[in-house]
C-alpha cells in the first residue's frame, strides 16, 4: 500500500473544527443562523479563512465573494483539483449542511500537510456564496457567477428577502467584494463531500452515497391580486379572492405530485396574505412553488400545468395574477469517470455504497458546466437537515472525508 493509501484523516479534528464554525450565528438550544452576509456569515468567513492560512494555503476572494485556497501542487502550471461546499445556512440550520464539505477540505489539506506530502497538482478548498438561497435568490449564486451562468451585475444588485439589502453592498459591507474576477474558473476536477439530507442511506444501510447528478429544481414566485372585502357580509359567488386562489393551486399542486410519481416533487414552502385578518377576504396572497425532478422534461410539463391551472383560476375568479421566476436549473448528471473513483475508493476503504440522484442543490451542479464533476454523500440522522437537529456521526464524517481525501488526491496526481 502506498504512502498516500494509507493516510486517514483525523476525525477528531474535523469535529473540532465543524463545532467552532457553529459557534457563529449559533442558536440557542442547538444549530446556527448563519444567512449570507450577515455580521455571523462574515465572523464566520473571517474564522476560515484564517484557518486556511495557517495551513499554508494561498487564499483569493473573487467578485462575488467566493473565497478559494490553494495548497500548491509540485508541478507548475498544472490546473487545480478543487473541493469544498459553503458555510452559510438557513435561519434554523444545523452543523453540517455545507460546513462539512468545507471543513472536511481543510482536514485533507492538513493531513496532506502533517504527512509532508503534495500531490503534482494543487487542490483547492472553496467556499461558495450564498448557497442556500435564504437571503438572496437564486440559491448556489455565488457558484452560477463563478461558472459564467449569472452575469456578475445581475447578481450584485440582487435585493435581501429580509431588508431589502442590495447584495453588492452587503459584501462591501462585511469587506468580501474580493478583487479576483469571477465567471471563468479553470478547474481540472471538482468534488464535493455533503451530507446527504435526506434518510435513503440510513434506512438502507449505506456508509457513503455515490452521487450520479442532482435533479432539476423549478422556483416560482406567484402573486394573485383581488379585491379585499368583508367575510360576513360578500356572497362567496361575488369575492375575488385571492388567499382561496393560493389555496387551490398549493392543493392542485400536491394533487399533481401525486399524478406524475416517479420522482417527481412539489412543495409549497411559503404563503403570505394581506391584510391577513381573520374576517377580510384576502386582496393578495403570494406564494412560492418547489418544484424537482431528475427528468428535465417531466420537470418542465410540471410547471407548465401549475401554471396554466393559476392563470384559469385567476380568471374564472376575478383576480389578477402574475408569476415570477425564482430559480430554474436544468437535472445535472456527473462524470461517470469520477463518480466511478468515488465508488471505487470508498469501496477500497471497505465502505458500503449506493448509488443515488441528490435531491438537493449544491454548488456541485454549477461546477459540473466547466469541469467533471462528482459528489460523497454521508448519511443523515432521521434524515433531518434544515433542522437544529441535523446530525451525523463522527465516524461517518471521518469516513467521508477519508473516501475524499482518496478521490482528491488520486484525481490531483492524475
Amino acid at each position: 500500500m502506498s504512502a498516500v493509501n494509507a493516510l486517514r484523516v483525523n476525525g477528531a479534528r474535523l469535529l473540532q473544527r465543524l463545532r467552532e464554525l457553529g459557534q457563529f450565528g449559533a442558536l440557542e438550544g442547538g444549530g446556527t443562523n448563519r444567512l449570507a452576509l450577515s455580521d455571523a456569515d462574515r465572523a464566520a468567513r473571517d474564522w476560515t479563512v484564517q484557518q486556511m492560512r495557517d495551513l499554508g494555503m494561498e487564499v483569493q476572494i473573487d467578485a462575488i465573494g467566493n473565497v478559494v485556497a490553494t495548497y500548491a501542487g509540485t508541478e507548475a502550471g498544472t490546473l487545480p483539483v478543487m473541493t469544498g461546499s459553503h458555510i452559510d445556512t438557513v435561519r434554523t440550520g444545523g452543523l453540517y449542511d455545507g460546513n462539512y464539505g468545507v471543513m472536511a477540505g481543510l482536514e485533507v489539506i492538513a493531513t496532506l500537510r502533517d504527512a509532508g506530502l503534495r500531490t503534482r497538482r494543487p487542490i483547492q478548498v472553496a467556499f461558495f456564496t450564498n448557497e442556500e438561497g435564504a437571503r438572496f435568490q437564486p440559491d448556489m449564486l455565488g457558484s452560477l457567477v463563478m461558472v459564467g451562468g449569472m452575469p456578475l451585475e445581475e447578481a450584485l444588485e440582487t435585493k435581501a428577502v429580509d431588508n431589502g439589502a442590495r447584495l453588492g453592498d452587503e459584501l462591501q459591507r462585511i469587506s468580501y467584494a474580493g478583487s479576483a474576477p469571477a465567471g471563468a474558473p479553470k478547474v481540472h476536477r471538482f468534488v464535493e463531500l455533503h451530507i446527504e439530507q435526506g434518510p435513503v442511506l440510513e434506512q438502507e444501510g449505506f456508509d457513503i452515497g455515490v452521487v450520479e447528478g442532482v435533479q432539476g429544481i423549478c422556483w416560482m414566485e406567484l402573486t394573485f391580486d383581488g379585491t379585499s372585502n368583508h367575510a360576513g357580509t360578500t356572497p362567496m359567488a361575488l369575492r375575488h379572492d385571492a388567499g382561496m386562489c393560493a389555496m387551490r393551486v398549493a392543493a392542485f399542486v400536491a394533487e399533481l405530485v401525486q399524478h406524475m410519481g416517479g420522482r417527481q416533487l412539489g412543495t409549497v414552502g411559503a404563503v403570505q396574505l394581506k391584510p391577513n385578518l381573520i374576517n377580510v377576504i384576502p386582496s393578495q396572497a403570494v406564494m412560492t412553488v418547489d418544484l424537482r425532478n431528475t427528468d428535465g422534461a417531466l420537470l418542465q410539463q410540471a410547471q407548465a400545468q401549475v401554471l396554466a391551472f393559476a392563470r384559469k383560476l385567476a380568471a374564472e375568479s376575478g383576480v389578477r395574477f402574475s408569476h415570477r421566476q425564482l430559480a430554474d436549473f436544468a437535472p445535472v448528471a456527473f462524470d461517470a469517470v469520477l463518480v466511478n473513483s468515488v465508488q471505487q475508493h470508498a469501496q477500497a476503504l471497505g465502505l458500503s455504497t449506493l448509488r443515488m440522484p441528490s435531491g438537493a442543490g449544491h454548488d456541485a451542479q454549477m461546477l459540473a458546466r466547466v469541469c467533471p464533476t462528482a459528489m460523497v454523500f454521508v448519511p443523515s440522522a432521521g434524515g433531518l437537515s434544515h433542522n437544529v437537529r441535523e446530525h451525523t456521526e463522527a465516524v461517518q464524517l471521518e469516513q467521508g472525508a477519508n473516501v475524499l481525501l482518496q478521490v482528491l488526491v488520486d484525481a490531483a496526481n492524475s
